[in-house]
C-alpha cells in the first residue's frame, strides 16, 4: 500500500522473503520504550523483544532482548569476544539499519549484523518487535525469530 511508511514496507518485503508468519501491526502512535509496546498491545513488557543496537569499536552487533531485561553490556561483550560494547548513537544506529531508535526491527538492514538473542524470549507464546517505525511491529515466536535473524542465543542479564 503507497501510505505506507517505507521502512515498514522495506520490514514487510523481508518478512515475506524469510519466510515470517507473523501479522504486521501499525499501531496508532509510537512506541518507543517496551512498556509502552506492551502497553498498546496487551502483553506483558517481557515479552516484547526490544532490537538494541550497540557499537563494538566501530562495528555494529544487534541484541534482541526481553523488555523486562536490561542488557550487561560487560557481561555480553565478554561472553562475544569484543573489548567493550557501547551504547551507539542514533546516527550510527541508522547508519548500520537504515532504522531510528524506538523501531528498529530485528531484519530488513541494508547489511547483516551479528545478532544475538535473550534466552528470555522463549518464555513467550508470543514475541513481539518493532517492524522498522516506532508505530510498527510484528508477532513472532522465539523459535521463528531465531529462524529469521540466524541468531545466537547469549544471557544478557
Amino acid at each position: 500500500m503507497s501510505s505506507e511508511h517505507p521502512m515498514v514496507a522495506r520490514f514487510r518485503a523481508e518478512h515475506l522473503r524469510l519466510g515470517g508468519t507473523g501479522e504486521i501491526v501499525i499501531l496508532p502512535d509510537s512506541v518507543h520504550t517496551a512498556a509502552l509496546a506492551a502497553a498498546a498491545l496487551g502483553c506483558e513488557p517481557g515479552a516484547i523483544a526490544n532490537s538494541l543496537v550497540f557499537d563494538a569499536g566501530g562495528s555494529p552487533v544487534l541484541v534482541l532482548t526481553s523488555g523486562a531485561h536490561r542488557v550487561d553490556t560487560a557481561k555480553v561483550a565478554a561472553t562475544i569476544g569484543v573489548q567493550r560494547l557501547k551504547r551507539a548513537s542514533p546516527d550510527f544506529v541508522r547508519e548500520h539499519t537504515g532504522q531510528v531508535i524506538g523501531g528498529v526491527s530485528p531484519i530488513g538492514h541494508p547489511a547483516p549484523l551479528p545478532t544475538y538473542l535473550d534466552p528470555w524470549l522463549e518464555q513467550h507464546p508470543v514475541v513481539w518487535a518493532a517492524a522498522g517505525h516506532p508505530a510498527a511491529v510484528f508477532s513472532t515466536t522465539y523459535d521463528e525469530l531465531a529462524r529469521l535473524t540466524g541468531a545466537t542465543v547469549v544471557a544478557v542479564e
